[in-house]
């Protein structure tokens, strides 16, 4: 495999917006949060994807488990990992196979639902790693992250074959991971202030300075312009990076530092979907980034403890999370016409 560590020095713009709404004329935004109560208490479950069927399934990563919710009918079904996994995420493939990271014990596994089989991909390593956050590529072909064996990885399904991209700075902690439609995965190396791509044919690795060294970049997400929206974990910034233009934008969020941004997800209309952990109850803010504002938000029923990670499922154009409160949620944002 070939390695490269392109390192690009960049002259970045920066553009610090208001946290304030900016809406469209005569027309308001809310968001509806509904939560159903995890029936096994203190297993942090976080993560959650929706099937072709409507089923959410999300981790148990303080259980070791899997399981699924009918939001129809509010059951529960929990599917039981081999102790020690501590499952960190999971995503869902075309024939509603459930893929999720074995963070504790060195391998990617598929769950079949009919019958509840687990297939293991072991990593191809001597010292074991931790895959952290999974997503398909346009093949279904499976990128993850290995945050503190600080490497990205790539899982081809059709030969069963894992390469490993080391990262060359130390403990740069690759975190969130999204792919563009260029079918080119993005990184955020969470221990530094910089992103990652990683060229899908040659696996050469490319690395983005942020304009901050203090920014810690958690999450990311990518709008249908290829632009890369990250959110800030230490300063508090939902920040904008053109892969196009070299630029970078930043817009604070209220909170400022004390936001603690960690969970996101993008809808179709590129709308930015924000958990605020670092205050209790968590908060969701929405940022359009075609007006350029923060355009609703609302504090979480459950309080939410911390929500990690969140996911949007386009058929019901609703948001899901998980809280360590024991909590699974769907966000639904609404537009209100005014007279």
């Amino acid at each position: 495999m070939m390695k490269m560590n392109m390192c690009i020095g960049l002259i970045c713009s920066f553009l610090l917006c208001s946290a304030a709404a900016q809406d469209a004329p005569y027309e308001t935004y809310q968001l509806d949060i509904k939560e159903w109560q995890v029936p096994w208490k203190q297993t942090r479950p976080r993560d959650p994807a929706v099937d072709s069927k409507g089923i959410v399934w999300f981790c148990g990563q303080a259980g070791n488990y899997l399981a699924s919710l009918d939001p129809a009918t509010g059951e529960f079904k929990q599917y039981s990992l081999p102790d020690g996994t501590y499952p960190h995420n999971l995503i869902i493939d075309a024939d509603d196979m459930i893929w999720y990271a074995g963070n504790r014990n060195n391998h990617i596994g598929q769950l079949n639902p009919k019958d509840g089989t687990i297939k293991r991909i072991d990593m191809p390593v001597e010292q074991p790693i931790d895959p952290h956050t999974l997503v398909f590529d346009e093949q279904q072909n499976i990128w993850f992250t290995a945050q503190w064996g600080n490497k990205v990885g790539y899982f081809d399904r059709k030969t069963g074959k894992v390469d490993l991209v080391d990262m060359e700075i130390e403990r740069s902690r690759p975190y969130g991971i999204k792919v563009n439609k260029a079918n080119t995965p993005w990184v955020v190396l969470f221990g530094t202030n910089k992103l990652a791509s990683i060229d899908p044919v040659s696996m050469a690795l490319t690395t983005v300075d942020l304009p901050d060294q203090a920014e810690r970049p958690r999450r990311l997400e990518i709008a249908s312009n290829g632009d890369v929206y990250y959110l800030d974990y230490t300063l508090g910034y939902l920040g904008q990076y053109s892969p196009v233009t070299k630029k970078t934008q930043r817009y604070m969020v209220k909170q400022g530092s004390d936001a603690k941004l960690y969970g996101s997800a993008m809808d179709d209309k590129n709308r930015v979907f924000i958990a605020v952990t670092g205050v209790q109850p968590n908060i969701i803010s929405v940022f359009d980034t075609n007006s350029k504002g923060f355009i609703a938000s609302k504090e979480v029923p459950s309080g939410a403890g911390t929500i990690r990670y969140m996911y949007y499922h386009q058929p019901s154009d609703t948001v899901w999370f998980g809280t360590d409160n024991d909590t699974v949620g769907q966000v639904k944002l609404s537009t209100i016409k005014q007279p």
